[in-house]
């Protein structure tokens, strides 16, 4: 006895009840649509909201008030005259130029308050050094003004406050007020916060040791971390056998990814530092650190690379009689080398950022000097922030701004070379 076979009746779309779960659903993906571009929407916002509140504060760093004052270079009061400065330029940059200043500013605006930077002889020093000439003449220059000084013109400083409750005194109004009022104030580009190192004066601070041996610490790490990353992902991944061994590796592998970056610095000072017996504070320390660091992710990310190779380029190539070492190095390599550098790429921009494991060796101290090598003292962006916002002179807010703009753009540089060579690189299936 055969069944008879039961078919379904025609879906009737038109019907009531269908009509309302089509309703339903299309409600259900505009919904959806609408919680997406609400999250991004409210993403970008917070991210606009940083890089605006971040950059408002910053951009002052980038400009300085200057005084103007007319200064008597003096032979006698300097100590040196122009043919002993030709003759001596060593002499010449020992000379009292500190004096030479301090009388001009006494005889111009006064002494009553400082308003002119204790570091201001320098731009005398100089001029001086690039025309000894000048020795015994009269120059009317622009020097850079104090930090509360610097305040008052950038309107930092709420001046309907009470004198208790403001950094400034009424005396430093008045003599701004003044100055403003014959035309000896200016603002101009501070070049000084991009050429020069660390300072106790907010006015003579910079960026740029920070900056170079963020630049030195970096290249050390990349130089260890990239090829290390590469060879070890290319024999974990095509020439390791499969035994209990490598699985543990590559656990532990994936386990040293997610261990927290303090950890690393104490790894470094215990090695580096205290049995290595490397110099203290320097970027080729840092580097290694940061390296070690990196290294995870970096062979992660070629592992990952190599497996997106197609089996077929291998199988071609042992097929033409190229041996296991020429597939990988000729074939397979190339082609995974774009993938590997976007590991990279996340390692180095990890490594810029941090701070924990550099602060564990001693990458936190107070240079006022820029690092001329890789074993020299040294500081980096990210140290240099962290020491700049728990300063308490009002002068260093501005600056711990300007240094945040000056790591963004450097990171932007970084990542954009990157990419740049990554893609051109890339081979499109």
């Amino acid at each position: 006895m055969t069944e008879a076979v039961q078919t379904a009746a025609p879906t009737l779309w038109s019907s009531p009840a269908m009509q309302a779960r089509i309703r339903r659903r299309y409600r259900s993906e505009r919904l959806f649509k609408g919680l997406g571009l609400a999250s991004l929407a409210l993403a970008c916002g917070f991210l606009l909201f940083l890089l605006a509140s971040v950059i408002l504060s910053g951009w002052p760093s980038f400009r300085q008030t200057q005084i103007l004052v007319p200064v008597s270079i003096d032979a006698g009061r300097l100590g040196v005259t122009a043919a002993e400065a030709k003759a001596d330029p060593e002499r010449l940059r020992r000379a009292n130029f500190q004096g030479v200043v301090q009388d001009a500013v006494d005889k111009s605006v006064g002494d009553a308050v400082p308003l002119v930077s204790e570091g201001a002889w320098l731009a005398l020093r100089e001029a001086v050094e690039a025309d000894p000439a000048l020795i015994g003449t009269h120059k009317d220059m622009w020097l850079i003004a104090s930090s509360n000084l610097d305040q008052l013109a950038k309107g930092r400083i709420d001046l309907a406050a009470p004198e208790g409750d403001r950094p400034v005194n009424d005396q430093e109004i008045a003599a701004w007020k003044q100055l403003e009022a014959d035309g000896k104030l200016r603002t101009a580009f501070n070049r000084t916060f991009l050429t020069a190192a660390d300072s106790v004066d907010p006015e003579l601070a910079g960026v740029w040791g920070a900056l170079k041996g963020s630049f030195l610490t970096l290249v050390v790490t990349l130089l260890i971390s990239f090829p290390v990353g590469v060879l070890a992902a290319i024999y974990l991944e095509e020439f390791a056998p499969k035994t209990r061994w490598t699985d543990v590796i590559e656990v532990s592998i994936n386990n040293l990814a997610a261990v927290p970056s303090i950890i690393f610095g104490l790894l470094g000072l215990a090695v580096f530092l205290n049995t290595m017996n490397m110099p203290r504070s320097a970027p080729v320390v840092g580097g290694l650190t940061l390296a070690l660091m990196t290294l995870p992710v970096i062979v992660i990310a070629s592992r990952a690379a190599l497996k997106a190779v197609p089996p077929s380029i291998r199988d071609a190539a042992l097929g033409i009689g190229a041996s296991p070492v020429q597939v990988v190095f000729h074939h397979v390599l190339p082609l995974a080398l774009p993938g590997m550098l976007t590991g990279t790429i996340l390692g180095m921009a990890r490594a810029l950022g941090e701070t924990a494991p550099l602060l564990m060796i001693g990458m936190r101290a107070f240079l006022t000097s820029v690092p001329q090598g890789l074993a020299q003292p040294a500081t980096v962006l990210p140290v240099q922030i962290f020491i700049w916002s728990d300063n308490v002179s009002r002068g260093f807010v501005e600056k711990t701004s300007g240094a945040i703009l000056v790591l963004m753009a450097f990171l932007l540089a970084i990542n954009s070379l990157a990419i740049y060579l990554r893609n051109r690189f890339e081979v499109r299936w």
